[in-house]
């Protein structure tokens, strides 16, 4: 039985996404920040519907943004498992508001989630994964981390960051047997949209006058448009990434737009071929395109 560890499961796709993936067989370890105070709730709830249709879900606690928290979290399931077939990185927050106005503590904090997160469970995972020479590792995006929207300068910074590690690593790791994916969600109603802080700096929000209130007016035309029936089922993500597991493995596509594309799946298309030929052709390292299978 495969095993899969999946961050961020309290709620939106990572939840959906345990289930479903218990659902069609997997062991999933659910890790969520609090599991014991804040999100006791939800931890229930997994141990309830674990009882109830015999799922293989382990809910731990795991903070990306703190090392002593991945640290332990995954001793804990190397220590029951010895071994990490797929890691999930989809934990993350999301700011929307006037960029200039969040302040420098604020867009650390949004990368040290979106971005040092990741890096910090990748670090934890890896040399496991090459030492069995073989893994999956998939990185949760998003359509603002191709694209630039207003008022999403600091949220949308920290996804371009992480498709840009993402990428790169994962023609270092391909020698090894690991591949590395980056699901691009488009649009959807999970709450995240609208979770992130106000914006600390208000004396440079009230200075954009009228403008100021142009994100939150954004933010109640999506909270509406999530309300009606052209809405994406969330649901449609998290299938997304059942089907990309199941592929056979050096046929895995490195990027996978789920749902709404907005014209990132024809953007993708074009970058694909220049990405290449840097790779292969300038840098002379066409042996990082494929993973190494053997």
């Amino acid at each position: 039985m495969k095993n899969v560890v999946i961050t961020g499961t309290s709620n939106g796709l990572g939840y959906l996404t345990a289930l479903t993936l218990a659902e069609k067989g997997f062991k999933v370890w659910a890790t969520m920040r609090d599991p014991l105070g804040k999100n006791l709730s939800k931890k229930e709830e997994f141990e309830n519907i674990v009882k109830r249709e015999n799922l293989n879900i382990k809910v731990i606690a795991l903070d990306v943004t703190d090392d002593n928290s991945v640290k332990f979290a995954f001793e804990k399931i190397l220590l029951e498992d010895k071994k990490i077939d797929i890691l999930i990185n989809n934990a993350g927050s999301m700011f929307v508001g006037i960029t200039e106005a969040y302040s420098i503590e604020q867009a650390k904090n949004q990368f040290e989630t979106n971005f040092f997160g990741t890096l910090r469970t990748i670090k934890a995972a890896t040399p496991f994964m090459r030492e069995a020479k073989d893994g999956l590792i998939i990185n949760i995006s998003s359509l603002a981390g191709r694209l630039a929207f207003p008022y999403f300068g600091i949220y949308s910074a920290s996804k371009h960051a992480l498709e840009a590690y993402s990428e790169s690593l994962g023609y270092e790791l391909a020698p090894f047997g690991v591949e590395v994916t980056i699901i691009e969600p488009g649009a959807f109603g999970t709450g995240l949209l609208f979770s992130g802080p106000k914006e600390a700096d208000t004396n440079v929000f009230n200075e954009y006058g009228e403008h100021k209130d142009v994100p939150q007016k954004m933010l109640e035309n999506f909270k509406g448009f999530f309300e009606t029936k052209d809405a994406l089922d969330p649901q449609l993500v998290a299938d997304t990434i059942f089907k990309l597991i199941e592929t056979k493995k050096g046929h895995r596509e490195k990027r996978i737009v789920s749902g709404f594309d907005y014209g990132v799946i024809e953007y993708n298309e074009k970058v694909a071929p220049i990405q290449e030929f840097l790779v292969k052709d300038i840098l002379q390292m066409s042996h990082l395109l494929k993973v190494n299978l053997n």
